[in-house]
């Protein structure tokens, strides 16, 4: 795909996007504040085009919960029914497109997932930081968290060798589809996707 055409692609459509849902963005920041407490927004460093960190920003799902020894709580004890609901609906990802207008994350690329697990994957993995990470990409719209790990790298690889402009359309609007379903959204035996340790350690 022509890169200059993506990325304008991705400028108008967040720049839009961002403009027409501040209504709703804000709605969803007082809730967070009151439900959630502070801050607001999930801020995390995540690999990037070729790798490189930047930090990515989701609304905030989970309280600070610890144990009797200052731990946090597992996932699954601090995500209260409303982080699920924002979850659910995916309207915890809004806050990315500000990285798409940025230019950290486009609209459709394989997600950003931890810096931890670059020193896991295979050579054919890694390919999946050869473009910029997406909101949504052809992974999310064919399993998404229901998917394994290999499955999930395999249609990474696959976008980056296929990608275009038309293929984006395509996602975006089976991601809408995905959404409005809340389909695919957890893993069997985990609140979201369980931790990629590795091919054959997962």
């Amino acid at each position: 795909m022509e890169k200059g055409t993506k990325r304008a692609f991705d400028v108008v459509a967040s720049g839009l996007g961002l403009l027409l849902l501040s209504p709703l963005l804000a709605v969803v920041a007082l809730l967070v504040r009151r439900y959630l407490g502070s801050p607001v927004l999930f801020r995390q460093q995540r690999p990037g085009l070729e790798g490189r960190p930047f930090f990515m920003y989701k609304f905030r799902t989970m309280t600070n919960e610890r144990d009797a020894e200052g731990k946090l709580l597992p996932d699954e004890r601090r995500l209260t029914p409303f982080g699920r609901f924002l979850r659910s609906t995916s309207i915890d990802e809004l806050p990315e497109l500000i990285n798409v207008f940025s230019g950290n994350m486009s609209l459709v690329g394989p997600r950003p997932l931890l810096m931890a697990y670059l020193d896991r994957y295979t050579a054919h993995q890694m390919r999946r930081h050869e473009v910029k990470p997406g909101i949504t990409g052809w992974a999310q719209v064919n399993g998404r968290n229901t998917l394994g790990w290999e499955e999930k790298f395999d249609l990474d690889v696959w976008y980056v060798d296929n990608g275009s402009l038309c293929l984006d359309v395509k996602i975006l609007a089976l991601t809408v589809a995905k959404v409005v379903r809340r389909e695919g959204i957890s893993s069997e035996s985990h609140a979201t996707m369980e931790e990629f340790r590795g091919v054959g350690k997962s």
